[in-house]
């Protein structure tokens, strides 16, 4: 699918037309260079690897630096490979936000906010506050049982428990494209993405 990388500017709100407010996320998108082109006699599939954001050559190892070279482009921070990209592209090329029309549903990913360690309440959605009465205390907000005692003498494999929360790779589907303005590579999205500003996003139509 076509789609585009991006960093997170940050949320707002736009009134429409009946005059609801509604919160959005804008993100600029793009320009990204074309830094390869992947076709079905040579890789076995088609595909099309967009780059986003310069990066300093002397940060860049050899091997990439030859790869930017390629495409006749200065090196770059974020690189996504996009599966059956819509319409012809050539290396070097550069794709912008006008992919993109008002109206339409997008998915983006991104790395979510780390939230660090975390107990179950917060991080698996557990009620806390259990029986209230015969003489519990201190224990509102604890896990409860994690298995049985003789049978099977074990905690079993991804059972919840309190540990480290979110800076894992997060899709959020359907979001409604409110806003396209090319000429400041800005998109208005619909609700929330994941991760905090200046998050590179990718966004596939």
């Amino acid at each position: 699918m076509s789609g585009l990388i991006g960093r997170k500017i940050g949320m707002t709100s736009i009134f429409d037309e009946n005059g609801k407010n509604i919160p959005c996320t804008v993100i600029e998108a793009g320009p990204c260079v074309v830094t390869q082109v992947r076709t079905e006699e040579v890789d076995g599939y088609n595909a099309l690897q967009l780059g986003f954001d310069d990066k300093a050559e002397k940060r860049t190892s050899k091997a990439e630096q030859g790869h930017f070279k390629k495409a006749g482009t200065s090196p770059m921070r974020k690189v996504v490979e996009f599966r059956d990209f819509e319409g012809e592209h050539k290396l070097g090329e550069t794709v912008g936000v006008d992919i993109f029309i008002e109206g339409e549903y997008v998915d983006v990913s991104a790395t979510s906010k780390g939230k660090g360690f975390q107990g179950v309440v917060k991080r698996h959605g557990f009620a806390g506050v259990g029986q209230a009465t015969h003489g519990q205390h201190n224990r509102l907000r604890a896990p409860g049982s994690i298995g049985a005692a003789s049978y099977p003498s074990r905690v079993f494999k991804g059972m919840r428990m309190a540990g480290r929360m979110g800076g894992e790779k997060v899709k959020i589907q359907n979001l409604r494209v409110l806003k396209v303005l090319p000429e400041k590579n800005l998109i208005v999205l619909k609700g929330c993405v994941p991760g905090h500003k200046n998050t590179y996003v990718t966004i596939e139509k």
